[in-house]
C-alpha cells in the first residue's frame, strides 16, 4: 500500500483492506475499494478513520472484498448495538492450533451430557445444580467459540460457502 494512514492505524478496517492490499493491489487505494465494496470514497475514509460506524451491509461487503469474514464477528462483537452483549469475538490462528482447541474443547463432552441428563431428568435447575449447569453453559461457549473460530479460517483459506 502507498502511505499508511496513520490515524487509521488500530482501525480493523483499515488494518483489514491493508493485509488485503498485499494480494490484491486494487485494494492499495481508498478510491478503488470503495469502488469495489460500493460505498463513497469519502464514506470509507471515515469509516477508516473511526469518524462513523459503517452499516452492517458495508462490513459485509468490505470482509467479502477483503477477504475477511472475522470482520462481521468483530462488528456485530464490537459495534452492533444488538450484539455487544452477546456475541463473542473470535481469533482466527493457524488450522493446527484451531484444529487442537476444538478437539480440547469436545474432550468432555461425554462428561456434559451427563452431567446435563442428570440436571434435567425433572425438568428443574435446583439451587445445588446451578453451579454445575453454569459449568456446562460455559463448556458449550467454549465449543461454540471455538467452532466459530475454525469455520472463519475455513471461509477465509479454503472458500467454504457461508
Amino acid at each position: 500500500m502507498g502511505k499508511k494512514a496513520t490515524k487509521a492505524a488500530d482501525n480493523m478496517y483499515y488494518l483489514a483492506r491493508s493485509e488485503a492490499a498485499e494480494t490484491n493491489p486494487d485494494l492499495t487505494s481508498r478510491e478503488k475499494a470503495a469502488e469495489i465494496i460500493g460505498i463513497d470514497r469519502t464514506r470509507l475514509a471515515r469509516i477508516e478513520l473511526d469518524t462513523i460506524a459503517p452499516y452492517p451491509e458495508e462490513v459485509k461487503a468490505m470482509a467479502a472484498a477483503y477477504n475477511t469474514p472475522e470482520l462481521c464477528n468483530s462488528y456485530c462483537a464490537q459495534e452492533c448495538p444488538l450484539g455487544r452483549g452477546s456475541v463473542k469475538e473470535v481469533t482466527i490462528d493457524d488450522f493446527d492450533r484451531l484444529a487442537l482447541k476444538v478437539l480440547g474443547s469436545l474432550k468432555d463432552i461425554d462428561s456434559l451430557r451427563a452431567s446435563l441428563i442428570a440436571i434435567s431428568e425433572d425438568g428443574v435447575i435446583e439451587e445445588t445444580e446451578q453451579a454445575a449447569f453454569q459449568a456446562i453453559l460455559d463448556s458449550l461457549e467454549k465449543i461454540s467459540t471455538n467452532a466459530k473460530a475454525l469455520r472463519l479460517w475455513a471461509l477465509k483459506n479454503i472458500r467454504l460457502k457461508n
